[in-house]
């Protein structure tokens, strides 16, 4: 009994293990239960529009006319928490965001802002622009979302 009951043991623990997940890498995408994930960033690139991030922001319309005010508050908080590593025009340790709205969602762009964590964790799109610079992760600046919303109002004005 001693014996089999270490065996019992010994064989669930092989099994928790892994030993071969013959699967497909998959990740979720709004809309979808599951596709195959993209391999490389510009493939992911061409279905930009599918991906709306991980986080708060699950849909966001942006009127046609921009916030002046809101665009100079969200400049501040760019110039702040965000110059360190991102550069308007040119990329820097991390990408520059003019032209943002037209390579991803706003959706997806506020939720990396306010959710960089978990983003590169379980975003494919996210994960593999992480590989593209150098695996330095989009440090956390704990905004709130009228920050975030400021930072894509001066976005747009870029």
């Amino acid at each position: 009994m001693r014996k089999s009951g270490i065996v019992i043991i010994i064989s669930a623990f092989a099994m928790a293990c892994g030993g071969g997940n013959t699967e497909k890498s998959t990740d979720a995408l709004p809309g979808k239960t599951t596709v195959e994930a993209p391999k490389t960033l510009e493939e992911a690139e061409k279905n930009f529009k599918e991906y709306k991030g991980i986080g708060p922001i699950t849909s966001l319309e942006l009127p046609a006319d921009i916030d002046a005010a809101l665009a100079e508050s969200g400049k501040g908080v760019f110039d702040t928490k965000c110059a360190a590593c991102h550069k308007t025009d040119v990329t820097f340790v991390g990408p520059a965001p003019k032209g943002i709205l037209d390579r991803r969602t706003p959706e997806w762009v506020m939720n990396m802002i306010l959710n960089p964590d978990e983003m590169v964790q379980k975003d494919v799109l996210a994960k593999l622009l992480l590989v593209k610079f150098n695996l330095a992760p989009m440090a956390n600046q704990n905004l709130t979302e009228q920050e975030a919303r400021s930072v894509l109002e001066y976005f747009r004005t870029l």
